[in-house]
């Protein structure tokens, strides 16, 4: 019974939250364009800041924004009254969150914004709460209960925030063009690092590419194979384009006694597939287990400039 007592319980919390998500979605206005024309606009950083539970929001909102294209960091308001005010330069803007409006440890940043004329966004419940009327764009919370049942501890409030939060970052993003390439420079560790490798930083290139000429012989064309360890050589034609791949399973097809002296182009594949410098190497990998290959050539224009080999892509961690 208790089991599904404590079901019960969490189905109405997260109810509860979904509801106020929805019913924040419906609410948003110009104010929300305006605060993402603001962001947008600045030369500085954006600074985060919020106390109790508004503050771990606002830490995570910092982070996410960071991690998405826009310079951005946490402030704690109580330390920025001793001394961290000075971490807000002129160039910044402030985004305050406070579920009342009136939390007092918020008043020497807004006070420090305004004079100093620092754009302030406030996020806040109360349309005439201190925050918001001093905000320069006032992001209203809708009035949605708090999941706690005593409607005391900050829950459906802090959802709200952290969402709204989510949208001017990915807004943002999304405004700024920010593309896989910029995400994984903030984000080269972990599994996501892994995902975002492209196939220019694991190819092999240069000297240890197996090409040959289109013109060859099969025994030549063989010699290459070995000395190169790919177990495939690609052919190129006069002007650099690559022809075809031979590779072992194209000479086992074509074992005959004349194998040897016959010209290279009989036995191999033509028009192979290639990738381009640009993907992923997670692209690279999923051509290769989908036509059951060990290797790619990397191509630019046509032109052979790199190799990639499926056991590059698993010591990397792409998966």
């Amino acid at each position: 019974m208790l089991l599904d007592g404590d079901i019960a319980v969490a189905g109405r919390v997260l109810r509860l939250e979904a509801e106020a998500l929805i019913d924040l979605a419906a609410g948003l206005d110009a104010g929300f364009g305006r605060a993402v024309g603001l962001l947008g606009r600045i030369t500085g950083r954006v600074v985060v800041t919020g106390m109790g539970k508004s503050g771990h929001v606002a830490r995570k909102i910092a982070a996410t924004l960071a991690s998405t294209g826009t310079p951005a960091l946490w402030v704690h308001p109580g330390e920025a009254s001793h001394g961290d005010l000075g971490m807000i330069a002129k160039d910044d803007a402030v985004i305050a969150l406070s579920n009342s409006g009136d939390t007092a440890e918020l008043a020497d940043i807004v006070a420090y914004a305004k004079r100093f004329r620092i754009p302030l966004i406030g996020i806040t419940r109360r349309t005439h709460s201190s925050l918001a009327e001093q905000s320069d764009v006032a992001l209203i919370l809708p009035a949605s209960p708090e999941a706690c049942p005593l409607g005391l501890a900050p829950t459906t409030s802090t959802t709200m925030m952290m969402a709204l939060g989510d949208a001017l970052a990915v807004a943002l993003l999304e405004r700024r063009g920010f593309s896989a390439a910029d995400f994984k420079v903030f984000h080269p560790g972990g599994q996501l690092g892994r995902q975002l490798l492209r196939v220019t930083e694991l190819m092999h290139k240069g000297a240890d590419l197996p090409l040959a000429p289109l013109d060859i012989r099969v025994c030549d064309a063989i010699l290459v194979m070995t000395a190169k360890s790919f177990g495939c050589v690609g052919l190129t034609g006069p002007d650099g384009r690559l022809a075809g791949i031979i590779t072992d399973g194209d000479l086992r097809r074509h074992m005959n006694p004349d194998l040897l002296g016959r010209p290279a182009a009989s036995v191999m594949t033509a028009d192979p597939k290639t990738i381009r410098t640009s993907a992923l190497a997670g692209e690279a990998l999923g051509i290769m287990n989908a036509m059951a290959i060990t290797s790619l050539f990397v191509t630019d224009d046509g032109r052979p400039v790199g190799i990639i080999h499926i056991h590059d892509c698993l010591r990397a961690g792409v998966a």
